[in-house]
């Protein structure tokens, strides 16, 4: 049985409690850790999590983890980039990355990070939330193919069903067009 003590927190009869809370700097090490062991990419992942953090942005970063006692098991992280629209630019955000350390990944972490996430999106007054990643996983979690809604990606190296945006309630229909990354992308590209 789950029961909730706080926000973000749970805990079951099974194990111990999984908590999700806003990341603070004593987290860096383990959210690099976390990376550097949930994808095998030469630890870009955690190289673009520590210059998302450090860059100046229109919308400061958000960032989240997930932890079971004092271990931290998940990280998500929202950074501001720009969508050029014909009336104007707009700021929006981006979810990357999303980890889970590999044992504890398939507990449903990810989910809850990515519903940590949205409701951070739309607190903070964005219009949309994109990303790039499995149009099964995130399709299941109110997003869907930007190509479709209106949007051209960043890159054409991104295939067009892993481009995906979350429209949020202060988006409007004119909002349409191009993704701009930060610069903080493409250094790590």
């Amino acid at each position: 049985m789950t029961r909730n003590h706080e926000p973000g927190a749970h805990t079951t009869s099974h194990g111990p409690e999984l908590l999700i809370r806003p990341e603070v700097s004593d987290d860096f090490q383990s959210v690099r850790d976390l990376h550097l062991a949930a994808f095998a990419d030469q630890g870009i992942v955690a190289a673009l999590v520590d210059a998302l953090r450090a860059a100046e942005a229109p919308l400061a970063p958000v960032s989240f983890v997930a932890t079971i006692g004092r271990q931290v098991v998940g990280h998500v992280l929202l950074s501001a980039s720009r969508l050029d629209a014909p009336r104007r630019i707009v700021d929006v955000l981006v979810l990357a990355p999303l980890g889970v350390l590999p044992g504890f990944q398939n507990r449903g972490i990810g989910p809850r990070l990515i519903e940590q996430a949205l409701a951070a999106a739309e607190g903070q007054g964005a219009p949309l939330l994109f990303l790039e990643g499995s149009p099964d996983y995130y399709g299941k979690r109110g997003f869907g193919r930007a190509d479709e809604v209106g949007f051209r990606s960043p890159s054409l190296r991104i295939p067009a069903p892993a481009f995906q945006v979350a429209r949020l309630s202060a988006y409007e229909p004119w909002m349409t067009g191009t993704l701009v990354y930060s610069e903080t992308f493409w250094a790590l590209d």
